[in-house]
């Protein structure tokens, strides 16, 4: 008699960025945030499109999943209860004591009413909540393949944690120990976050901006507030909060005080355009945070004694802090998931569940992949609701055949195989260009992503040729760190440098996307550059296109030139 299969469903749902994973006896089935499909950006609703997805994936229904894994614990929101207490005690914090104390309590009993909602979708399953930053560590850990590694966590909030150093050992499954932990208000992600609103941009979706924005100012002028504001201890860090006041889980409370406004700068309105005061604050907020993840990546050495660390959270997601403490030579090698932020804890959650059932199965399908989500091999385009589009089949030439418009200076969209998982598009659901055209950023800005000038692209190269053109000196299969430059670099493809003097690279080899590969070395025949600029299948505002239909519009709206879809040219 065979024996029922094992199906543990892993839920982000109900904050922000909602998705789902599904492990069946230990594999994993897929991963895929419910934006890419809803095309809603940054979506709290239910993933219900990508639940369904999943479980059509492995032939289930909701009846047959045994567990739901949930990535926030309600209990330990209660704990703040008395962990505010403290603020009564200082007249700077004191008025934010009782807001806090019921904004944790009422987040609390959210949460659990989400569990029961949960329950009620999967009336045989048992939900289990599992706490945010132990999911944040598996998902890192788990995706690095290694079988011992520290594991540093930093976001903006998970229950009360806010950054954790963990030890990320594989003994048959990947587990993770939490070393230590920082509790809020000291939250780095906050501070970020808070500031990228003070300067105009949504908190929680614009960080990049301003990382970008940093570039071009001089932290020189605002660097004694942060210095400040943001203090360095021998365990960690903690926040002033006669600058950030402490967190209030409510509406309409002010994440910066008007002390901050007044050693920095009134806020910038979102239709104002960025002045120079804008860019030292961007640059200021950017220094302290590599600084800050630099101390933390030190300790994280100190107290694991690892020679790897895998990042996680949020806060990962700053590619040039990951560039940094790569630089630093702090461990021989450092790791970046594809989905560092919360839309991968439902990966860590379900990891989570899996190894505390006692569940022997080794865990397959989680290391070192990014290609996860939905593909669509032969999309059924009715080409009538895009008028002026038309479309002729490539094959097997399609690489070549890219390779030669690209090099002529065209503009690309790219719809292949499996959705990426995490915020970049690697490959599958890219905008590709040359980064020998003249102007290529300009009109990539402009007239295709429509979004801010200063904004940088990222290059993608050949992974056997990358030390040619950057100096990071390690695999960075996700785009998510930050490299300097070569000489060579600066003179043939100055336009993927931003003016820091960096890249954010993605490496690629043949293993990892045989199509690129194949693509970057026909590029290279034409060019004798085996680099391309890479940016996502989207416009600003949008999520990266996860569906046929999703890219169709993006060809149709914007200044793409044409777009290739499994094999299918499409232009106007």
């Amino acid at each position: 008699m065979n024996q029922a299969p094992s199906a543990i469903l892993g839920l982000c749902s109900f904050t922000h960025d909602s998705s789902a994973a599904l492990l069946v006896n230990g594999e994993l089935v897929g991963f895929v945030e419910e934006e890419r499909l809803s095309q809603q950006k940054h979506t709290r609703e239910y993933p219900r499109h990508a639940i369904t997805w999943l479980l059509g994936q492995a032939g289930l229904t909701p009846s047959d999943v045994d567990t739901v894994a949930y990535n926030f614990q309600p209990a330990h929101y209660l704990a703040e209860t008395p962990a505010a207490a403290r603020l009564l005690l200082s007249s700077t914090t004191r008025l934010r004591a009782l807001p806090r104390v019921t904004g944790f309590a009422k987040v609390a009993v959210r949460t659990q009413q989400r569990l029961q909602f949960l329950r009620g979708q999967f009336p045989r399953a048992r939900v289990t909540p599992v706490l945010h930053h132990r999911a944040h560590q598996l998902t890192a850990f788990a995706a690095s393949g290694w079988s011992e590694a520290a594991v540093l966590v930093v976001d903006s909030l998970g229950e009360r944690q806010t950054t954790t150093i963990a030890q990320g050992h594989h003994a048959g499954l990947p587990r993770a120990r939490t070393l230590e932990a920082i509790y809020d208000p000291a939250s780095l992600g906050y501070v970020y976050g808070a500031v990228t609103e003070h300067l105009g941009w949504r908190r929680g979706d614009e960080e990049g901006t301003v990382m970008a924005l940093a570039a071009l100012g001089d932290a020189t002028r605002f660097r004694p507030v942060f210095t400040r504001a943001l203090r360095t201890t021998a365990t960690g860090f903690t926040v002033d909060p006669a600058y950030f006041p402490p967190r209030v889980l409510h509406s309409g409370h002010a994440r910066v005080s008007p002390l901050f406004s007044a050693h920095t700068c009134p806020p910038r309105h979102p239709d104002e355009s960025p002045q120079p005061v804008h860019q030292d604050l961007a640059a200021a907020l950017q220094e302290r945070t590599e600084q800050v993840m630099l101390h933390l990546a030190h300790r994280a050495h100190q107290v694991t004694g690892s020679q790897r660390l895998c990042v996680g959270g949020g806060v990962a997601a700053n590619c040039v802090s990951i560039g940094r403490i790569i630089g630093e030579g702090i461990f021989d090698e450092v790791f970046v998931p594809p989905a560092p932020g919360d839309a991968g804890t439902a990966i860590g959650a379900a990891i989570a569940v899996h190894t505390d059932t006692g569940n022997r199965q080794p865990l397959l399908g989680l290391a070192r992949t990014c290609y996860l989500g939905p593909s669509y091999p032969s999309p059924n385009l009715d080409l009538v609701r895009w008028p002026g589009l038309e479309e002729k089949y490539l094959g097997e030439i399609a690489a070549d055949f890219l390779a030669d418009q690209l090099a002529k200076g065209m503009i690309v969209g790219l719809f292949q195989g499996r959705v990426e998982a995490g915020p970049r598009a690697l490959g599958n659901r890219s905008i590709l260009a040359s980064p020998l055209e003249d102007g290529v950023v300009e009109r990539l800005n402009a007239t295709v992503k429509f979004r801010e000038p200063f904004r940088p692209f990222a290059p993608m190269v050949l992974a056997e040729r990358a030390d040619e053109f950057f100096t990071l000196g390690q695999d960075a299969p996700y785009m998510s760190m930050a490299s300097q430059v070569t000489d060579k670099t600066r003179e043939r493809i100055p336009s993927v440098v931003h003016a820091n003097g960096t890249s954010r690279i993605q490496t690629v080899t043949a293993r990892q996307n045989p199509f690129l590969h194949d693509l970057l070395q026909a590029f290279e025949c034409r060019t004798g550059v085996p680099v391309l600029i890479n940016t996502s299948l989207n416009v600003k505002g949008k999520p990266i296109c996860g569906t046929p239909e999703a890219a169709l519009d993006c060809l149709a709206g914007s200044g793409l030139d044409a777009l290739l879809m499994e094999g299918r040219w499409i232009t106007k």
